[in-house]
């Protein structure tokens, strides 16, 4: 990302100069849940002015990364609720935020360890969405699952008892569905977590079958279309995406998500003119996809400051635990 942001010199704490970038997008975090166990370090940081990323392919490799023009900060939780007495502080700084709240109702099956309940998560997103506006927090039920005792009408039910709570405090459903065969860390977990404890859940024989096929995509979003009619009649704004997904579902009013989102940005921060300058810059430049991640995400380029093992939440599908021995953001 040296060719995207500026490189800038860097004070750490010990008075030392340090060559770093200055993004003017940061993502905190698709590695970690940094507003539900690292609000307060984050702030920390935030007044120290920059943090020192770990590369999680190659962890001797690091970056420093300043927060000297940040321009937006797009959060990642399942629990934000503890950073909320900080968002103040971003406000007063004229740094714009959103976040991208997943919320998913895996409690019987325990696939998502450590979370506070799903009433108590529902109530979180709607105080959020309260605090900052319901364009500003964005509804993830991700990875869609199925097992031995989820199939796509389970799923459908989960997420439309949800969707009664949160019709009104967002305007978007993003969903996507669980990939095992290309994540390593995934199969390994699922197979240590899930199946010694209730292999009925998930049969070792068939793990690969909890990832949708073709035929099952359509199924569900023909079927989550229909429920989508009676939630916009509620909210006329409300919209279903897919997350890094190369399945075409226009014709059934679902789009392809941008996580990181130059649409949304415009559209919730056009009066920052030093943003709107970067992000037409890196559209004449042909710049804007976020070339680092996979081949179907449609995100636009941020740069990442968080660290795997070091969520704390234990889901038995994620990608940046692969270790139950936890280390810390520095």
């Amino acid at each position: 990302m040296s060719s995207i942001w500026p490189e800038i010199e860097i004070t750490t704490i010990d008075g030392s100069k340090i060559k770093g970038i200055a993004p003017l997008i940061i993502s905190a975090s698709r590695s970690t849940d940094i507003p539900a166990f690292y609000s307060k370090w984050f702030f920390e940081r935030l007044e120290k002015g920059y943090v020192k990323w770990v590369n999680p392919f190659n962890r001797r490799n690091t970056q420093y990364v300043s927060f000297e023009k940040v321009r937006v900060i797009v959060f990642w939780s399942k629990n934000p609720l503890p950073i909320t007495k900080y968002l103040k502080i971003l406000d007063e700084k004229g740094i714009n935020y959103y976040f991208q709240f997943t919320l998913n109702d895996y409690e019987d099956e325990r696939f998502e360890h450590g979370l506070p309940s799903l009433k108590e998560r529902i109530k979180a997103f709607q105080t959020l969405s309260n605090l900052i506006g319901k364009e500003k927090v964005i509804w993830r039920f991700d990875p869609l699952i199925l097992t031995e005792k989820i199939n796509i009408d389970d799923l459908l039910e989960r997420i439309s008892k949800i969707a009664n709570h949160l019709i009104l405090y967002t305007d978007k459903l993003v969903y996507s569905y669980v990939d095992i065969a290309i994540y390593k860390n995934v199969l390994k977990n699922i197979l240590k977590n899930i199946i010694k404890e209730d292999e009925s859940i998930f049969n070792s024989k068939n793990i690969l079958k909890s990832e949708f096929n073709i035929e099952q995509k359509i199924e569900f979003a023909e079927k989550i279309q229909k429920l989508s009619k009676d939630w916009r009649k509620i909210n006329p704004n409300f919209k279903i995406l897919t997350c890094s997904e190369d399945i075409e579902l226009e014709k059934y009013d679902i789009s392809h998500n941008k996580c990181i989102d130059d649409d949304l940005i415009i559209k919730l921060f056009n009066s920052d003119e030093k943003l709107m300058e970067f992000l037409s810059g890196l559209k004449l430049s042909n710049k804007l996809k976020d070339k680092g991640q996979r081949k179907d995400c449609r995100c636009i380029v941020s740069k990442d400051i968080g660290k795997y093992n070091t969520c704390l939440y234990n889901c038995i599908y994620c990608y940046a635990n692969n270790s139950k021995k936890k280390s810390f953001l520095i």
